[in-house]
């Protein structure tokens, strides 16, 4: 709403509390033209507020600025309604053919009651005061929008970078995989880019869209494993339990995986004894239930810390997309590190 139209309104207003008054006095002419400068001053102070006192002085924090000249235009504004509303209705007795005492030939002589002074210049003073009121709050309302806005903007930024810091992290473990595997075994090589393949379609087509379905990230999940196992002939102790009544359930991509790279990086399973990976995943009518458990080693692998950046920037995912609506639990207990996330149906 621009400033003409916020005056348009306030005008209206106080127009509309005119009419209010003048019916009252059934239309009278001497009371309509006694109080039009009256009306008139109304519009002028609330147009002096819009354009230059509450841009330039209330807005800026410039508070005993705009006390000062407010004080001052209020002044001048009820100075100038006592100056001139006589002069209006003098010429209605010489209308009517009425003789003129001498005294009321002076201009600046008052012909209202004190009393009536008062209610217009009150009435004067509380439309300033109302009108200042209106501006305060559109301009709370428009800052708190802008807020908003620009905090929506903040998030999706950070939402892409958090993206952006998962899918590289992704891409250098599957091809270390690869190259591990192309002087040892040519089909599994063949699988591998299969995988590979499948998982960057994943990433790089469909994380682009906000949600997607929790099959598309167990689809991805299996890949990981299938990828990892070609590393070699060995059975690792990797299970996974999928118990999902509802896969077309929606949830935010790439956001259980950075769990499984966590499990599979620090579990040190490519050593098999005593060691293991359990991944389970449920899903109910209104939620899904991951839960990811692995071994922590004895002599902790030389790797970054356990849990590591991908963790921290998951749990900045939650809380920007699921603020009110996960529940996440971390645990280590008897060198097993355990994830349980719950994460509430979008809608």
């Amino acid at each position: 709403m621009n400033k003409l139209i916020r005056f348009g309104a306030q005008i209206g207003l106080l127009l509309t509390i005119w009419l209010i008054l003048w019916s009252g006095q059934f239309w009278k002419t001497p009371f309509i033209l006694e109080n039009i400068s009256a009306f008139i001053a109304q519009i002028l102070v609330v147009l002096f507020l819009i354009y230059i006192a509450a841009p330039k002085y209330l807005f800026t924090k410039r508070y005993l600025h705009f006390i000062g000249i407010s004080v001052l235009i209020l002044i001048l504004a009820n100075l100038a309604v006592s100056y001139f509303s006589p002069q209006i209705i003098e010429p209605i007795p010489r209308l009517r053919g009425m003789n003129m005492p001498p005294d009321d030939m002076n201009p600046r002589e008052p012909h209202r009651p004190p009393s009536e002074f008062l209610t217009q210049s009150l009435l004067i003073v509380l439309s300033y005061i109302l009108a200042t009121v209106i501006e305060v709050i559109y301009y709370n309302q428009k800052n708190e929008e802008a807020l908003i806005k620009s905090k929506a903007q903040t998030l999706n930024t950070e939402l892409k970078l958090l993206k952006s810091q998962i899918n590289p992290h992704f891409l250098f473990n599957a091809l270390n995989n690869i190259y591990a595997l192309s002087g040892i075994d040519t089909e599994k090589t063949q699988k591998s880019i299969s995988y590979l393949s499948d998982m960057l379609r994943y990433v790089l087509y469909e994380c682009e869209q906000p949600l997607v379905s929790l099959q598309k990230e167990m689809d991805y999940i299996d890949n990981y494993i299938k990828l990892f196992r070609l590393k070699s002939s060995k059975t690792y102790p990797i299970k996974t339990e999928f118990n999902v009544s509802n896969p077309n359930i929606m949830l935010s991509p790439m956001l259980l995986i950075p769990f499984v790279e966590n499990a599979f990086k620090h579990s040190n399973i490519e050593k098999i004894k005593d060691t293991f990976i359990t991944i389970y995943i449920e899903t109910t009518a209104q939620s899904i239930l991951f839960k990811i458990e692995n071994s922590i080693p004895e002599a902790p692998v030389n790797k970054d810390e356990l849990g590591g950046i991908g963790l921290e920037n998951v749990k900045k995912r939650l809380a920007i997309i699921y603020p009110n609506t996960h529940e996440l639990k971390i645990t280590t207990v008897n060198n097993t590190f355990s994830v349980s996330l719950k994460l509430e149906q979008h809608v």
